[in-house]
């Protein structure tokens, strides 16, 4: 992509509304405009750094056994009737009336929905366990909307739903999830920490918050630093296996860890001081057990191995797929602007032509350019070369190659790694080699 071509609308001021890094960085960087309060419309950049995110989540979803379903944005207010949630939802929730005046609403989530879809079809124990999931718009009317996506009204989400026979089974999906997330965040180049939390109106007794640590979160955290030190890229743990998941759930929740909320002082008070840390975090993920507060009441339910009529066994497990790519800024940027991991990055490589019309220096980049196609952003604008550097700085691309005439006519390109800040001078053949040509 030339950047000439390229609608990238950065912005050299910060607006005044945007109060916190990602919002300001989001809005500068051209990913996000802002519709109305709380709604934005995400621009070529920000739609592609959304869909790396959505890929990596849905692959991550896949891995664990989960099935992708798409479930409508508008749902009939019946469902939340029958499930006794319609009016205790509160204003949150958008109702509206269709043409025939049948009472509607813009979904907030999705328990009752899944439940009346799977109600549909699930007649035996052989039906189950299932997992379904969809990555789907989501509106809540926030009364104080704020930060950007990071509190929005409008919001992408991925929301996953089980059915189990037994409370066991129930609970061995559960662990499923909470390993899914620790591997979907850590490929992300985030570190998530599970923490024990209120089950809010989901419900249940049974429920984990997922926090990245960052100075500018939103909630002050409590844990201990042994769960720094686990790599889960090093795990193998097998979904399948009932002992496994055990063991990946008691490893991720062996040490403390709790919000604000959730702080409890006399637990506290048993992590060794060296090891006592605080912080800043923000939630990306949520996963809950509840048992059968929704297929009861909806009247789900299979015969049994003995025929007998059973009620499934349920949990919910979201996360903040657009409220994720916020996250991400808010882990890894400078002064200068955003340093995207590798894994989400809009484009990989930055290509820097400082001197348009030169033909060596046109040469080189067109070759680069066409080694790595739609990975790569070459701004051929017959801009100075301090605000090239700006721009990519702020755009946060993982590499730069930086291509002058001196440089061009010896075949030489200089690259710069965003996350770091490393520089080194190379041929063009090795220069395709570090970037993974």
């Amino acid at each position: 992509m030339r950047l000439t071509r390229a609608f990238l609308p950065t912005l050299k001021e910060t607006p005044a509304e945007a109060q916190i890094v990602s919002h300001r960085l989001m809005l500068r960087a051209g990913l996000i405009r802002q519709t109305s309060a709380g709604i934005y419309t995400w621009l070529p950049a920000g739609l592609r750094v959304l869909n790396r995110v959505a890929d990596i989540v849905r692959e991550e979803q896949d891995r664990a056994g989960a099935q992708e379903v798409l479930m409508p944005t508008i749902q009939p207010a019946e469902l939340w009737q029958r499930s006794g949630r319609y009016e205790d939802y509160g204003k949150e929730m958008l109702r509206i009336r269709d043409r025939h005046d049948r009472e509607m609403l813009y979904g907030p989530t999705n328990e009752e929905m899944i439940t009346d879809v799977f109600r549909g079809y699930a007649t035996s124990y052989r039906d189950l366990p299932r997992n379904l999931y969809h990555i789907q718009w989501k509106f809540r009317d926030e009364v104080r909307p704020r930060f950007g996506v990071m509190r929005g009204r409008e919001f992408l989400m991925k929301d996953a739903y089980s059915f189990d026979l037994t409370a066991e089974g129930a609970r061995h999906s559960y662990r499923q999830m909470l390993y899914a997330y620790l591997r979907t965040f850590q490929r992300m180049g985030l570190r998530a920490l599970p923490m024990r939390a209120d089950t809010g109106p989901i419900g249940g007794n049974l429920s984990h918050e997922f926090i990245i640590l960052a100075e500018t979160g939103e909630s002050t955290v409590f844990y201990d630093a042994a769960l720094e030190e686990i790599d889960w890229a090093a795990k193998a743990f097998d979904f399948d296996s009932q002992a496994d998941m055990e063991a990946c759930f008691n490893l991720a929740t062996s040490a403390y860890a709790a919000t604000e909320e959730m702080q409890d002082e006399a637990e506290w008070a048993k992590v060794p001081a060296e090891r006592q840390r605080t912080g800043r975090g923000i939630e990306v993920g949520h996963i809950f057990y509840f048992g059968t507060k929704y297929s009861q009441p909806m009247g789900l339910s299979v015969a049994g191995p003995n025929g007998e009529a059973v009620v499934p066994e349920m949990g919910s497990y979201g996360i903040g797929v657009s409220r994720l790519v916020a996250a991400l800024i808010e882990a890894n940027h400078d002064e200068a602007g955003i340093k995207w991991p590798d894994a989400v990055a809009p484009w990989k490589l930055a290509i820097l032509n400082l001197k348009p019309g030169d033909a060596a220096c046109d040469a080189l980049c067109e070759k680069l350019h066409a080694a790595f196609p739609n990975q790569a952003i070459y701004d051929d604008r017959p801009e100075r070369a301090g605000v090239k550097f700006n721009d990519a700085d702020l755009m946060g691309f993982p590499w730069q190659a930086i291509i002058g005439p001196r440089g061009a006519a010896a075949g030489r390109v200089e690259l710069k790694r965003r996350m770091t800040g490393e520089r080194l001078e190379c041929s063009f053949d090795e220069a395709l080699a570090k970037l993974g040509a």
